[in-house]
């Protein structure tokens, strides 16, 4: 089981720069590093979140502004695009142990 975290050691402590597509104190959006679709955004809380299943009560306004975003986001990629997906991933399908999700639209590369 992988149990890295990308998102807090590469992408929130910069060393790996990544294309903001919304940002605010506590979530950051931006295409992904590694896109598996033509449009691929990831939302991250800025805080260190597991996952969705193990979401704190005291982490309930973060949850809030995670989703305002994700909401904003995927509304402007589905009016460009005309559709879009929003997932997460949980368990061993869930390769970074930070809560994120993918806003996606377009056929997967893979």
């Amino acid at each position: 089981m992988v149990t890295s975290d990308f998102y807090c050691e590469e992408v929130l402590s910069g060393k790996t720069e990544v294309e903001r597509v919304y940002e605010t104190d506590n979530v950051l959006a931006y295409y992904h590093t590694r896109p598996f679709y033509p449009v691929h955004i990831v939302a991250i809380p800025k805080k260190h979140i597991p996952s969705l299943t193990r979401i704190d009560v005291a982490d309930t306004a973060i949850l809030h502004e995670l989703l305002e975003v994700i909401q904003k986001v995927a509304l402007e990629v589905e009016e460009k695009h005309g559709a879009c997906r929003v997932i997460t991933n949980l368990g061993e399908y869930q390769e970074s142990k930070h809560l994120h999700w993918h806003i996606v639209s377009g056929k997967s590369y893979s």
